[in-house]
């Protein structure tokens, strides 16, 4: 069959399919642009199915905040490359403002939304996303935060763009007024657990079997020290305080001046601004990180 350069070209722009792909599938459906689209579509399904067993170790985490409601998702990719593509980087930010116009709690749900105002579910959508960018791609995870009683603010570490980067947070607060000074205060806190990456807001939200099993690490290492078990404890008290102030937020020590305790540096803020600025959750999201 002789297909003219402009339907080739037609097809192309539509399908984002390759010059083989496209005319193989017009020869397929007798020229007619639509059936060809759709015998792709067929195609990238198998296409993508078979890719759906490699690694996605890449990626990009993508932040969207509105109307006090706010989402983090981790989508993954095979390489840096397709991180960088236009098409991925539209598909992160599209499907973040899904979750956010759905209120997907979880990515089994995300995945069965409709794609922003399209007839497809996301499934579909990313299925076809695999079948143009010739990688696997995945939604590894993501929260939803609905902040009735507060306000939302954001940060992304080695951004691409103002919604993804490799690192994400997303900081829920609340605070007596809505000023420069406290947006700026919400930012640097956000930069901070970016940097120093919490595994709790403080001590007593800290998950126990983790400090349990530092506890058990220091034992351990104590065992041939030949001291008293009495002093042995003490040492481990001492290192378990330590891992306070590594590991929670209130107790770490702010990256801006390296001195100052957060809890700290929140009681100041509020004392020269006449504020109660108050923490109220955190999200962070590390490519690649469990």
């Amino acid at each position: 069959m002789n297909l003219s350069p402009a339907i080739i070209k037609e097809l192309r722009e539509k399908s984002g399919a390759g010059m083989m792909d496209c005319k193989k599938a017009l020869n397929e459906s007798d020229g007619n642009v639509e059936k060809a689209i759709e015998w792709l579509r067929k195609k990238g399904i198998n296409t993508a199915q078979k890719k759906s067993t490699r690694s996605a170790s890449d990626g990009l985490i993508t932040v969207k905040i509105a109307d006090n409601k706010g989402i983090i998702i981790e989508i993954n990719a095979e390489t840096d490359f397709v991180a960088r593509n236009e098409n991925f980087q539209k598909f992160c930010d599209e499907l973040a403002l899904t979750g956010l116009k759905n209120e997907a709690e979880n990515v089994e749900s995300l995945l069965n939304c409709k794609f922003l105002d399209s007839n497809q579910n996301v499934q579909e959508n990313l299925t076809n996303l695999i079948s143009k960018l010739g990688e696997n791609i995945v939604i590894r995870k993501l929260e939803y935060v609905n902040e009735k009683l507060g306000s939302l603010e954001k940060y992304l570490h080695n951004s691409i763009n103002q919604n993804s980067g490799k690192i994400g947070v997303l900081l829920s607060f609340k605070s007596n007024n809505e000023t420069e000074k406290v947006n700026e205060f919400s930012k640097n806190l956000c930069m901070h657990i970016a940097a120093a990456d919490p595994k709790s807001m403080n001590i007593e939200s800290l998950d126990k079997n983790l400090v349990d099993k530092e506890r058990s690490i220091y034992v351990e290492q104590l065992k041939s020290s030949n001291k008293p078990d009495e002093i042995i404890e003490k040492i481990v008290d001492g290192k378990i305080k330590k891992f306070y102030q590594e590991v929670c937020l209130l107790e770490q020590t702010f990256v801006m001046d390296n001195k100052t305790k957060i809890s700290e540096c929140i009681a100041a803020f509020n004392k020269e601004h006449n504020e109660n600025f108050e923490i109220k959750n955190f999200v962070i999201f590390k490519l690649g990180q469990e």
